[in-house]
């Protein structure tokens, strides 16, 4: 038997040996710990890192993680299919239009309303026949963003949205009235921006929110117009440019419709052409006002997207005045909807027109506009 003596150095002696043990093994480097968040099987990984909820609470035995997700993949820049801001000048003006403001039909319209005048209402030479017109679609459309664009700024907003474009920039600047630029502005700035344009001297009626029927879902519409005309008598032709003709006075577009986009490509192109043949002066003009980017040319890129089978097919007919004549209601075509005479110019007291107080009277337009100043 072990005496107590030898016992007592036999344990100091164990102890010793297992204290030198433990001291010579070498603890892990803090460098290489890392702290991982768990992840929950039954959701995915994106749920865990977008939500703060999933994130692993702090318990104050381990540090919180201050990036308990992997960092961002880091992109290669040589193999990126990100495309160039520039266009390749082999493409068709319409093809990079639709490159630079591309159409989404089910998207929202944006909540902007454009009008365009020499002044703004800040100014004291805004005249007062105008200002409740002004003033009539802002209290319609509360929280919508207004804007009344003078014709200086104008020049600079358009060389802001189309720099890319640089034709339609130099078309734009080469006008040489300003009711041409007022006409072309309106599609650029619906083509680039979207919303309703409206002239200067439009009243407001009813909030664009009234403007459609019920049962038409705005996510499979992207363009609003109203008749201008719809004159049924055999010398139409001696005061309209079209038997129907579709107003461009009020207008509500998603941006980079294709109407849009044809018609500022349209004038674009007529518009260089004309000043490459010296035509671009007032007394030279090889069309008229509305032929050049007035009511008719409007309304011709209206029919023209409605018989292009890409966009839409009518049972094998084409969509012609007949369509639309007479029309009483709202009527939708493919993604267009087409709104009737009173909608746009009611007391007019001609063509079917109702009176202002019609429950299908949104817009009065006064008349009042002389843009050749």
């Amino acid at each position: 038997m072990l005496s107590f003596r030898k016992t007592a150095i036999l344990a100091a002696f164990l102890l010793t040996i297992f204290y030198l043990l433990h001291a010579s093994s070498p603890a892990p480097p803090t460098s290489q710990i890392t702290l991982t968040t768990p992840k929950n099987p039954s959701k995915p990984e994106a749920d865990v890192t977008s939500s703060p909820k999933s994130t692993p609470q702090s318990t104050g035995a381990l540090p919180q993680a201050t990036r308990p997700y992997p960092p961002p993949r880091q992109v290669n820049k040589q193999n990126s299919p990100q495309q160039p801001l520039g266009e390749s000048p082999s493409k068709s003006l319409r093809d990079q239009l639709q490159y630079q403001f591309p159409y989404d039909r089910e998207g929202k319209f944006p909540a902007y309303i454009w009008q365009t005048w020499k002044v703004t209402p800040a100014s004291g030479e805004f005249g007062d026949n105008f200002r409740p017109a002004e003033a009539s679609w802002t209290e319609k459309h509360p929280g919508f963003i207004h804007e009344v664009v003078t014709d200086k700024a104008a020049v600079l907003l358009m060389r802001h949205l189309y720099g890319s474009v640089p034709e339609v920039v130099e078309a734009y600047n080469s006008l040489p009235l300003p009711v041409l630029k007022a006409d072309f502005f309106r599609y650029l700035i619906l083509l680039a921006r979207g919303g309703i344009y409206t002239d200067i001297d439009t009243t407001a009626l009813k909030s664009t929110t009234d403007w459609l029927p019920t049962e038409v879902s705005r996510s499979t519409i992207g363009l609003i117009i109203g008749i201008e005309a719809d004159p049924n008598r055999a010398d139409w032709k001696d005061w309209y440019s079209r038997r129907v003709q579709f107003c461009q006075w009020t207008i509500q577009a998603k941006p980079g419709h294709p109407v849009l986009r044809d018609i500022v490509a349209t004038i674009t192109e007529d518009t260089l052409r004309m000043k490459k043949l010296g035509l671009l002066k007032e007394k030279k003009l090889d069309k008229s006002v509305m032929e050049f980017t007035g009511p008719a040319v409007w309304t011709d890129a209206v029919y023209s997207y409605l018989n292009n089978p890409s966009y839409y097919t009518m049972d094998g007919k084409n969509v012609t005045w007949e369509t639309f004549t007479g029309m009483e209601t709202a009527k939708k075509v493919g993604d267009v909807v087409v709104l009737p005479i009173t909608s746009f110019s009611p007391g007019v007291q001609q063509m079917g027109a109702k009176e202002p107080d019609d429950p299908m009277a949104f817009v009065r337009h006064d008349f009042e506009g002389d843009t050749s100043v």
